[in-house]
């Protein structure tokens, strides 16, 4: 069942790498939606697709990455919004 989430991800996630990497997470789970860094340090995801890839990717979020330390996600589940065809780095 496709589903949209919207996820912010805690921690050290600006500037090492953290939203290229969920950029190519997204894209070979098949995902659509947008990435972008947060004034308060944060980063904000939006994503829509099939509720499995979406859990993946919640789950790759919280396990961190040796460049980037993630202390806390929080997400935020509803229907698919049908707005997104590919999954962007918002600046």
């Amino acid at each position: 069942m496709k589903k949209h989430c919207t996820i912010k991800v805690y921690g050290t996630v600006h500037g090492v790498g953290f939203r290229i990497t969920t950029k190519e997470l997204a894209e070979k789970l098949g995902i659509t939606g947008i990435v972008r860094n947060e004034s308060d340090g944060t980063v904000y995801i939006e994503a829509q697709g099939e509720e499995d890839q979406l859990k993946e990717l919640v789950k790759q979020c919280r396990q961190g990455h040796s460049h980037f330390q993630v202390s806390e996600v929080e997400t935020h589940w509803s229907n698919e919004t049908g707005q997104y065809h590919e999954f962007v780095i918002a600046r």
